[in-house]
C-alpha cells in the first residue's frame, strides 16, 4: 500500500480516502447500508486505509454504518470524523466551543462504536469561540486517548496560522491536516491556503474532486439538475446558502473548464471523471484525494482514475483551463485593471 505521512506527523494514510457522505439508513440515502459495507470492504481490500465521515452526514447514520462496516478491521483503518455542525437547537449545540465539541465527540464515538478516532477534525471555523479554547479542548481529547490526531476543514490561511500558534502557546497538540474543496475547477486554495499548509505542517485532504459531479458529466449547461442528483437535492432546500452553492457549482466558467476536461478525456479515450481525478492526484501538496462513491462500481472507477497516467501535455492544458479560478494573494496594494 502506498502511503504518505499526514502533515508533520507519523500517521501514514493512503493517497485515496473514502468519503462516506452518501452512506445512510434513511430511505432517501444514496447509499444504503449493504452497499456501503461492500464499498468499505472493497476499499480496504484494495490496500487503502483512510475513511472519512462526520457527525452531520445523513443525521449521524453515516457514522453508525461506518462503525459497523469496520468493526472487524478497526486496527487497519485510519478513521476520521468531524464535529462543529449543529446537533440540535440552542446556541451551545454547534460550533467549536468546549461544551459542544465534548458532546459531539462523545456522540460520534457512540455512533462509531469505538473508543477512539484516529483523526478528529473541526468541520468549519467558529468565529464566536476563541481559538485557544478550541485547541485546548482538542488537546484534552488527545491526552485522554479518545483522539490520536487533530485536523480542520474549510479553514482560511489565517485561521490555520492562528490555530497552530494557539497550540504552540499552550504547549498543546497542533493540527496535522486540512480538508479543502479542490479540483480542476476549484483552485482558490492554491493562492494562500496550500502554501500555509506546507509551512504549518498540515497535510491536505482534497474533497469534491469531481466538482460535485459536474466534472463527471452529470450536469448540462443551462439545464436544471436532474431529480435525484445531489445538486437537485440542494437546490430544493429552503436554505439560501444551499441554493447559492448550487448556483456557484453551475457557473458558466465551470462548464468551460468541464468542456476542456471532456476534450482531454476524448483525446485519451477515457472518461471525464478519470481525467479530473488523475489531474488532482498529481498536484503538489495534496496528501489524499477523498472519493465519495455511491456504489462499489463507482469506487472502482474512482481508484482507477487516481492511478491513471496523465500525460504532461494534458495536465498542462488542464492547468491553463482552471487557472482563471485562482485568486492571487492579496497584499493591500492597488493593482492595475
Amino acid at each position: 500500500m502506498h502511503t504518505l505521512a499526514l502533515g508533520r506527523s507519523g500517521l501514514r494514510v493512503s493517497a485515496a480516502a473514502l468519503g462516506t457522505m452518501n452512506f445512510g439508513t434513511d430511505p432517501q440515502a444514496p447509499t444504503p447500508e449493504p452497499e456501503a459495507h461492500r464499498i468499505v470492504g472493497a476499499f480496504l481490500d484494495a490496500g487503502h486505509n483512510l475513511i472519512d465521515t462526520a457527525d452531520t452526514y445523513r443525521g449521524g447514520s453515516s457514522e453508525e454504518i461506518v462503525g459497523r462496516a469496520i468493526a472487524s478491521r478497526r486496527a487497519d483503518v485510519v478513521l476520521a470524523t468531524k464535529g462543529a455542525a449543529p446537533q440540535g437547537a440552542g446556541p451551545n449545540r454547534r460550533g467549536l466551543s468546549r461544551v459542544h465539541l465534548t458532546r459531539a465527540l462523545e456522540a460520534s464515538l457512540r455512533r462509531l462504536d469505538t473508543d477512539y478516532v484516529d483523526l478528529y477534525q473541526c468541520h468549519v471555523a467558529d468565529p464566536d469561540t476563541p481559538i485557544e479554547e478550541t485547541m485546548a479542548t482538542l488537546d484534552g481529547f488527545v491526552r485522554a486517548g479518545k483522539v490520536r490526531y487533530i485536523g480542520c476543514s474549510n479553514f482560511t490561511a489565517a485561521g490555520i496560522v492562528s490555530a497552530q500558534w494557539a497550540a504552540q502557546r499552550g504547549a498543546g497538540t497542533p493540527f496535522v491536516s486540512l480538508q479543502a474543496n479542490y479540483s480542476v475547477m476549484a483552485r482558490a486554495i492554491e493562492a494562500e491556503i496550500l502554501p500555509t499548509c506546507v509551512q504549518s505542517g498540515l497535510g491536505v485532504l482534497a474533497y469534491s474532486p469531481l466538482g460535485s459531479g459536474l466534472l463527471a458529466g452529470r450536469y448540462r449547461r443551462d439545464t436544471p439538475p436532474e431529480p435525484g442528483s445531489r445538486l437537485a437535492e440542494w437546490a430544493g432546500m429552503p436554505s439560501p446558502m444551499a441554493r447559492d452553492f448550487v448556483a456557484g457549482v453551475l457557473a458558466p466558467r465551470h462548464f468551460d473548464i468541464a468542456d476542456e476536461v471532456t476534450a482531454v478525456a476524448t483525446a485519451l479515450h477515457t472518461t471525464t471523471a478519470t481525467i479530473a481525478l488523475a489531474w488532482l492526484a498529481r498536484r503538489p501538496s495534496i496528501t489524499s484525494v477523498i472519493l465519495g462513491p455511491r456504489t462499489a462500481d463507482q469506487l472502482t472507477a474512482g481508484l482507477a482514475g487516481l492511478a491513471f497516467d496523465l500525460p504532461a501535455q494534458a495536465a498542462a492544458r488542464l492547468d491553463a483551463a482552471g487557472q482563471f479560478t485562482v485568486v492571487p494573494p492579496a497584499n493591500g496594494q492597488h493593482r492595475a485593471a
